[in-house]
């Protein structure tokens, strides 16, 4: 069974910094995207950044220039460093990875958790 955990939340105060970690386990064959995505109160479920398993990213325009999406292929983890966080990146962020069990079959989306992310004073 595929497992995605994700550790790295907490409290931070605005213009401070965090880094988000995400690794999975389990048996598979290959994890192909991998990404961030966060939910704030009363809102939607929206994409952060993703990035490929060849290291192309791309992000949220709320985030572009201020968090930064990586990934640790040998490790099966990805990461999202997070800088001058303001209020408005309060939320639980999701890990997701699109893996495939085997060699030849398609893809399916996993989720962790969820981290709680809050940005106040």
């Amino acid at each position: 069974q595929v497992q995605l955990v994700e550790s790295g939340g907490g409290l931070v105060q605005p213009g401070g910094s965090r880094r988000l970690s995400c690794a999975a386990s389990g048996i598979f064959f290959v994890i192909n995207a991998m990404g961030w995505y966060r939910q704030a109160p009363g809102k939607q479920r929206e994409l952060v950044a993703v990035i490929t398993s060849g290291g192309s990213s791309n992000y949220a325009d709320s985030v572009k220039g201020r968090f930064t999406i990586s990934r640790d292929n040998a490790k099966n983890t990805v990461y999202l460093q997070m800088n001058s966080l303001k209020p408005e990146d309060t939320g639980v962020y999701y890990c997701n990875a699109l893996i495939s069990l085997l060699l030849g079959s398609r893809p399916y989306d996993y989720w962790g958790q969820g981290a709680q992310v809050t940005v106040s004073s």
